[in-house]
């Protein structure tokens, strides 16, 4: 919702939710007034957004090679560009295929340098080093390299924003040890077998609470930061 609050005045065209996922964002788009489609790798999250209803169209695509059939208003990518590569030439190459005076809009995770995440790549290193290839990491670009690539392209807006989100205890282990191993620590954990995995926990589980202590309740305040840009084709330069 913060990301949307964002978007000023969009030119004719449709809106396309880039990252779909499981359709969270398309209830809010949908109030835009516009033809609404959602893109996303994962037929399992293709399948819930359908069920939610909101969507005019909804396609299975890879963002790194996603086109559209004609230039859209708006494009709208929330959490997922992070775990796409080579934003030094996606990013352009999906400003290219607005409408004139279209906005393609976005939010990542900026985290990676967090304990939360950064702890689960200095262990495996540590304890199996040369195993975890970055590349296969969600990753986004420095605040100051998307304005540089994008300030030439239109006019650019770009915030960062730290949540702090209250994380419940969940079975044993440290709340912030599950959250990361959702996400961020997939890869990381898809890169060993079984029992290499159980002693990165073992380690992660060891000194995550220094980080992020918790209450008597077994919770955790657990700040996450998020990087925000809106980019405006056809708008004259950047501020």
């Amino acid at each position: 919702m913060d990301l949307l609050r964002g978007i000023g005045p969009l030119p004719a065209g449709d809106v396309v939710d880039l990252g779909c996922g499981s359709g969270a964002a398309g209830p809010a788009l949908r109030q835009l007034g516009r033809p609404l489609h959602g893109i996303d790798l994962s037929d399992a999250m293709l399948e819930k957004a359908r069920a939610g209803g909101c969507y005019d169209r909804l396609d299975r695509a890879d963002i790194s090679t996603w086109a559209p059939q004609t230039p859209p208003a708006l494009i709208f990518s929330n959490a997922a560009l992070h775990w796409v590569g080579g934003h030094g030439s996606l990013i352009p190459r999906l400003a290219g295929h607005l409408a004139p005076g279209g906005t393609l809009a976005v939010q990542v995770p900026h985290q990676n340098n967090a304990p939360s995440h950064r702890l689960w790549l200095t262990l495996a290193e540590e304890l199996f080093p040369g195993r975890v290839d970055p590349e296969t990491l969600p990753q986004a670009m420095l605040p100051a390299e998307y304005h540089r690539m994008l300030r030439g392209l239109g006019h650019v807006s770009l915030w960062e924003t730290e949540y702090y989100q209250e994380l419940d205890p969940e079975g044993s282990g440290h709340p912030v040890r599950h959250f990361t191993e959702a996400t961020f620590a997939r890869p990381v954990l898809a890169a060993l077998d079984e029992t290499e995995q159980a002693r990165l926990v073992r380690a992660y589980e060891s000194v995550i609470g220094s980080a992020y202590p918790a209450s008597e309740s077994g919770r955790v305040l657990f700040p996450f930061r998020r990087l925000f840009f809106i980019l405006t084709v056809g708008a004259g330069s950047a501020n």
